[in-house]
């Protein structure tokens, strides 16, 4: 019931504001009236507003708006100028993503997802049925062939490349689902190299092999936590601090950081767990020249000496 509420209230607030946008300066007890709500629960849903709006979510960001008695009107509307209505475009990638997630093995709330994407094949009508082909990202056949042995419960002889130490392994490992994080095919499984869980980008198999034994992950083989990103950095792995302009600040939002210090209008302090020095050294190589290494002093040295390599090859003085 209260998921119901809640979606009830999401969808009255992104109608809120183009209603009010249309009528500046009209009075809150009027306004509850056309919405269906109390005069109260109106108000509880502008003072929601004032705290959304746009990335950054500082002032010039935020939904502004300005009672006069109990009369209210819009100041700005962070871009939400208009009722909420998806596009062709917008409908079609909805009914995508949410084919795909049907797709998934052992993805859960299976009965949710069916229902949200009658409801969207529902409105979008002819276009729902537009010949798209949904399938995960990741080399078909190989994802075919995981897919197979999460369902028939096979073990597997797998070749894979781990990009943070640039070495190809060979491992036989217990597949326990398949699963899309950050736009990308994973196959979560137990290791019986690493005696722990593993999550294994799918093109990044270079060869794998179904065995005719069962896959068995002990007990204690739990599936992974996963948000949006997965690496998640624990206090155990190397901490690296990086001193960046303006062009590499992306770095921020792209990788999870401990503390962000601005010594400058120019330059920020940058911390962030790294799965390994190697990993570090191939990203700070990888950004702005004016990035620099703060710590550990043999990160710093060691970037320093691959950037006065290649500096040498080109017969350039590195100094």
């Amino acid at each position: 019931m209260a998921t119901a509420a809640s979606a009830d209230r999401l969808g009255r607030l992104l109608n809120l504001v183009p209603y009010l946008l249309a009528r500046p300066g009209i009075r809150v007890a009027e306004a509850a009236a056309d919405l269906g709500v109390t005069e109260r629960q109106l108000r509880e849903d502008l003072e929601l507003l004032w705290v959304c709006g746009l990335p950054g979510y500082g002032p010039g960001d935020l939904i502004d708006m300005a009672f006069d008695g109990d009369r209210v009107t819009i100041t700005y509307d962070a871009g939400i100028d208009r009722p909420l209505k998806l596009t062709p475009d917008e409908a079609l990638a909805l009914v995508v993503a949410l084919r795909m997630l049907a797709e998934t093995p052992g993805m859960g709330q299976r009965d949710a997802i069916e229902r949200a994407l009658a409801k969207i094949e529902s409105s979008a009508g002819e276009l729902a049925d537009a010949p798209v082909a949904v399938r995960l990202p990741g080399n078909d056949d190989r994802l075919a062939t995981i897919r197979g042995a999460v369902e028939r419960h096979r073990a597997l002889r797998i070749t894979y490349y781990t990009a943070s130490r640039d070495v190809l392994t060979e491992r036989v490992v217990d597949p326990m689902r398949v699963l899309v994080a950050a736009g990308r095919a994973y196959l979560e499984a137990w290791c019986r190299r690493a005696e722990a869980v593993r999550l294994f980008r799918v093109d990044r198999i270079d060869g794998l092999i179904e065995l005719d034994e069962p896959a068995a992950p002990p007990p204690q083989a739990q599936p992974s936590q996963l948000s949006e990103a997965v690496f998640t950095p624990t206090p155990e792995l190397p901490l690296v601090t990086l001193r960046v302009g303006r062009g590499s600040r992306w770095i921020t939002e792209y990788y999870p950081c401990e503390e962000i210090i601005a010594e400058s209008t120019e330059h920020w302090l940058v911390s962030l767990r790294a799965a390994d020095l190697g990993w570090a050294r191939r990203l700070v190589l990888g950004l702005d020249p004016e990035v620099t290494v703060v710590a550990p002093a043999e990160l710093a040295e060691a970037v320093r000496g691959e950037a006065h390599a290649a500096l040498a090859a080109y017969g350039a003085d590195p100094d």
